[in-house]
């Protein structure tokens, strides 16, 4: 008799299909979870078990081994329905990615290996700009003391990337479990947009680190390679813009298409035969499909860009970032004009309180104050007239 034959390994889910059903989940509870702000928890574990928070992990260390455009796309259509999990979904991919840059490969494959296994959600506590949390010596340790704003993501999270100054007010990032003593993520995020984002404080009271959980080889701008950081980081944000235009626009469609009748001076019947509603909505569109466009061609550059790892040049490095700054230019652009214009051709009705439709605007206008779009833009200028690429920064 022969041995049973071993069953075929099951298939693997599209992650796109994936994303797709997750925001059709999402979309159900999306205004009223806008209204109630804190932390979308149930969200959250459905993400956990969706497999997806491994998505970019390199399948030889238990990820699906998406590429870094699937991996944007699938954070763009969760913007669609829910950008404040898109926003804490596509960092799970940066701080990860930040693992591989700052960190050694050693690290990098621990962690990895262990989020894929686990499920394990990452929260950022990275803001560079925020200068009060100090890594200092005491008692033949090092421990973390004070506070870092803006650390989305992390209320719920399992780990923690983490900036501070040392004592010779060097920049440091560190990897913690946030369960760690010491760290308590605190419920103070209180803004009009992104509001289940959890971009409170985090605070460190004596948070022990050890040596291995520093980030140093090559550490924060150590290598070009280690400079692609901001560059995923701002095609992250890019996509989720371009996800909450997306969305945005299909929602006024929506409401347009259930308008009971146009404007009486307009001379036609239905809203759908308004001239200046089908213009509104052609210039949106277009506004749309520009920026998807642009945004797909940058996640292409980044690809480019990440194969040629800790050989990367400066030179192919300015043409990623140049690439990814023309994206967020525009898709920032895309998203407030989007967002805005929209009313124009749903009508008043769709101004109403349990529409939600104004969470759209709320939303792309919060998150995008928050990098300056005007910077890029000067970049982009310096690059076009002088040849001279975007400075490597923490933010650029």
């Amino acid at each position: 008799m022969s041995p049973p034959m071993s069953p075929p390994p099951a298939p693997r889910l599209d992650p796109l299909a994936v994303a797709e059903g997750l925001a059709r989940v999402f979309a159900e509870t999306a205004v009223e979870r806008d209204r109630l702000g804190g932390t979308p928890k149930r969200e959250r574990d459905l993400l956990r078990e969706s497999g997806l928070l491994s998505l970019w992990i390199p399948a030889e260390l238990g990820g699906a081994g998406a590429t870094w455009t699937t991996t944007m796309r699938a954070t763009r259509i969760l913007a669609r329905t829910d950008p404040s999990l898109a926003h804490v979904f596509g960092f799970q991919h940066l701080l990860l990615a930040t693992l591989r840059l700052f960190g050694g490969p050693a690290q990098f494959e621990r962690l990895a290996r262990e989020t894929a296994a686990r499920s394990l959600f990452w929260g950022n506590a990275i803001n560079p700009l925020d200068p009060r949390l100090a890594l200092v010596a005491e008692d033949g340790a090092r421990v973390l003391r004070g506070r870092k704003g803006f650390c989305s993501g992390a209320r719920d999270s399992d780990m923690l990337i983490v900036s501070a100054r040392d004592e010779g007010d060097k920049l440091v990032v560190a990897v913690l479990p946030t369960g760690r003593a010491g760290i308590t993520a605190l419920e103070d995020w209180d803004a009009m947009g992104q509001r289940q984002t959890d971009s409170g404080t985090v605070t460190f009271e004596g948070t022990p680190v050890a040596d291995a959980e520093l980030l140093v080889t090559p550490g924060p701008m150590g290598s070009v390679f280690a400079t692609l950081r901001p560059c995923i980081a701002q095609l992250t944000l890019a996509n989720v813009y371009l996800g909450i235009a997306e969305g945005a626009l299909e929602a006024g469609k929506e409401q347009t298409l259930a308008r009971p009748s146009a404007w009486f001076a307009s001379g036609v019947a239905r809203a759908t035969d308004d001239p200046y509603v089908l213009a509104c909505y052609g210039d949106l569109w277009a506004e749309v499909e520009a920026a998807r466009h642009l945004t797909d061609h940058a996640a292409g550059a980044l690809e480019e860009a990440w194969a040629h790892a800790d050989a990367l040049t400066a030179e192919q490095r300015g043409a990623c970032a140049v690439a990814i700054a023309g994206a967020k230019v525009i898709t920032t652009r895309a998203g407030l004009e989007v967002t805005t214009r929209m009313f124009d051709g749903t009508g008043a009705r769709a101004a109403a309180g349990g529409a939600g439709l104004d969470r759209f605007w709320r939303n792309v206008r919060t998150h995008t104050l928050h990098d300056p779009v005007d910077y890029k833009r000067r970049e982009l200028g310096r690059w076009f007239l002088t040849g001279e690429p975007p400075t490597p920064s923490l933010y650029s």
